[in-house]
């Protein structure tokens, strides 16, 4: 499979959210969408990236910016995440891994001198056409949610 590119249609899905609840990337066109991946709920790093996200989320709500965020943690985990962080956005369960393999999240890590396969922490910004504006690659948890709205405020220019 080619790898994701800007300026390429954002491949459509559908995953359950922390309530179960089944979401398309296909029902928010028409507005822009930031979809980002993360390893694993309640960890340090996921943690602050969430949080960040969290604490500018009225940014992202003035410039009607849907934020998903997506991990291979069950709905379960994900619903106990939201609620401990008081999470406003969505969060969706790729239990099978097959969204992380199609946005080519999927890969080798490394970790304390490991090697093992998980989530590579990235994001995509969609615009509301549903074609990938922008691809960020090895996030900075605490500095993303800021360095997306800089790049969306940019291209609103």
């Amino acid at each position: 499979m080619e790898p994701l590119e800007p300026n390429m249609l954002a491949p459509d899905f559908t995953l359950p959210d922390q309530d179960g609840v089944g979401h398309s990337l296909s029902q928010y066109l028409g507005q822009w969408v930031l979809l980002y991946f993360y390893p694993k709920d309640d960890t340090p790093g996921c943690t602050k990236e969430a949080c960040s996200i969290r604490d500018a989320f009225p940014h992202f709500k003035s410039l009607n910016i849907q934020v998903i965020g997506v991990s291979v943690d069950s709905v379960e985990s994900h619903k106990k995440f939201a609620e401990k962080y008081d999470l406003p956005f969505t969060l969706l369960s790729d239990a099978h891994k097959r969204v992380v393999a199609l946005y080519g999240v999927w890969g080798e890590k490394h970790f304390m001198g490991r090697e093992h396969e998980g989530v590579i922490r990235s994001s995509f910004l969609i615009d509301p056409t549903g074609t990938i504006e922008k691809i960020y690659i090895d996030v900075k948890p605490e500095k993303h949610a800021e360095e997306v709205l800089r790049d969306l405020k940019r291209l609103e220019e």
